[in-house]
C-alpha cells in the first residue's frame, strides 16, 4: 500500500570483522577493527554513503524512523555516524519523537562510544547475540564470545538503554531442545524490550551452503526446528511479550517501529552498498559490491526500474502484512484493488481456513499463532500460484 510519502530511512553499513558462517548479506570485511576504531575504507564509505543522502529526491517529509543495519553498524566512529545523521537531518529533518535504531555486535564497543551514539540521537539498540553457547557461536562463525555479550549488556545498562532488543538464531548446528531452552531463558533474564527470533537459513554461497545441504546432521531436524519455534512462542508469551510478527517479541509499546514500515508495504529509502527502497511505486536495491556501489552514486545515483504492477502491489501487501499477528484489513484492500479480487484471495485460503491456519476476525485476515505462522511459506506459496 505504498503512498509515495517516505518518513523512514534504512542505512546500510557493510563492514564486519569476519564474515558469519551464514551470512549472505552485502558486506566489507575489515578484520580487528573493534571499539570505534576505523580504517581508511569505512571513512571512504561513509563519504559516499552522504553523497548518495543528497543526491536523492525528497517529499519533505520529515524522518519517524531511521534504521542503522549491517554488517556491524557500532564499527563506526561516534563522530562517523553523527555524520550521517547530520546529513539525513539536513536533506529530510528528523521528527523530535524518532525512532533511531541501530544494530550492535557485542565486543565492538566500549561505554564512550556507545554514550557517544546515545548522545548522537540513537533511542534504540538491536544486539546482535544469536546463541548463549560458546560453541554455538564458534560453530557459526560470530566473532564475539559469551563473555562480550554480558559485558555489552552490562554497557546498555549503565547508560540507561531501556529500548534494546536482542537477535537469538534457532536451528544452529549442534544446537538441541535443551540447548535452545537455555537460549530463550537466558534472554527473558536480561529483560530486553524486544526479541527477535531467526530460523537458520542455509544461502548458497555462504560457507554453511558449503558445508551443509539442508536437514544434513549437525543441523537439527526439520521436526526440532518446529519445537523450538512452538518453544520460543510459548516461553516468550508466558514471559510477557506480545508475538507480533512472525519473527518478532515484544514488550508493550515495544514494537519495531521501523520494520513495521516494511511490513505494512510502506514506502521507505534506502542507502548504502545493496540496500533496498521503495518509493513512488519503485522497488529498488542497490550495488552489492563496493567498487560498483561508489560507480552508482559516483553516476549520479540513478534509480532505473519499473514501477510495481497493481498486482505485485497485492501480493506484497499479502506477503508482508500477514506476517503480523494483527494481519491485513480487508476493507482497505478491497478499496484498493477491488471486492473481487479480495474474493478471490478468500477463495484460495479457503483449505487454510478450514485447516485453522488462517482466520478473519474484524474484517482482518490474519495467521493463526503459532501452527498459521509456522506454516506461512505454503499459505504465501499457494496465493502466489493462485494469483
Amino acid at each position: 500500500m505504498t503512498s509515495g510519502s517516505a518518513s523512514a530511512v534504512y542505512i546500510h553499513i557493510p563492514f564486519c570483522r569476519r564474515r558469519c558462517f551464514y551470512c549472505d548479506f552485502p558486506i566489507y570485511v575489515v578484520g580487528n577493527t573493534k571499539r570505534g576504531e576505523t580504517s581508511g575504507a569505512i571513512s571512504d564509505y561513509v563519504e559516499v554513503l552522504c553523497q548518495e543522502i543528497v543526491t536523492v529526491q525528497t517529499n519533505n517529509k520529515p524522518l519517524e524512523t531511521i534504521f542503522f543495519g549491517g554488517g556491524t553498524p557500532s564499527l563506526l566512529s561516534t563522530q562517523q555516524l553523527q555524520g550521517i545523521l547530520e546529513v539525513l537531518d539536513g536533506k529530510f529533518g528528523i521528527d523530535k519523537f524518532a525512532e533511531i535504531s541501530m544494530e550492535i555486535d557485542p565486543g565492538t564497543f566500549d561505554q564512550q562510544h556507545l554514550q557517544g551514539y546515545v548522545n548522537a540521537g540513537v533511542n534504540r539498540i538491536s544486539l546482535g547475540v544469536q546463541a548463549f553457547q560458546e560453541e554455538l557461536l564458534q560453530a557459526c562463525g560470530r566473532f564475539h564470545s559469551v563473555s562480550d555479550i554480558f559485558t555489552a549488556i552490562d554497557l546498555l545498562q549503565a547508560a540507561q538503554i531501556s529500548n534494546f532488543s536482542i537477535d537469538l538464531i534457532s536451528g544452529l548446528p549442534h544446537q538441541t531442545l535443551d540447548i535452545w531452552q537455555q537460549s530463550l531463558e537466558q534472554a527473558i533474564k536480561i529483560t530486553p524490550m524486544h526479541i527477535s527470533i531467526y530460523d537458520l537459513t542455509i544461502e548458497p554461497g555462504t560457507a554453511f551452503g558449503r558445508y551443509y545441504q539442508p536437514g544434513d546432521r549437525p543441523l537439527p531436524t526439520d521436526e526440532t526446528t518446529v519445537k523450538m519455534y512452538r518453544m520460543a512462542q510459548e516461553i516468550l508469551t508466558n514471559a510477557g511479550y506480545e508475538h507480533y510478527e512472525i519473527s518478532n517479541y515484544a514488550k508493550p509499546g515495544y514494537q519495531c517501529r521501523h520494520n513495521r514500515v516494511y511490513w505494512e508495504n510502506r514506502d521507505y529509502y534506502g542507502f548504502g552498498m545493496g540496500a533496498a527502497s521503495y518509493y513512488q511505486g519503485k522497488r529498488f536495491n542497490r550495488p552489492r559490491k563496493t567498487k560498483e556501489y561508489y560507480a552508482w552514486v559516483n553516476d549520479g545515483s540513478i534509480i532505473d526500474c519499473e514501477i510495481t504492477t497493481s498486482h505485485e502491489v497485492l501480493l506484497e501487501t499479502l506477503m508482508l502484512g500477514l506476517r503480523l499477528a494483527e494481519g491485513v484489513n480487508l476493507q482497505i484492500l478491497a478499496a484498493q484493488f477491488g471486492e473481487k479480487k479480495i474474493e478471490e484471495v478468500l477463495q484460495v485460503l479457503q483449505p487454510y481456513l478450514e485447516k485453522g491456519w488462517v482466520q478473519v476476525v474484524d474484517e482482518r485476515l490474519q495467521l493463526l499463532d503459532p501452527d498459521g505462522f509456522l506454516f506461512s511459506n505454503v499459505v504465501l506459496a499457494e496465493l502466489f500460484e493462485k494469483l
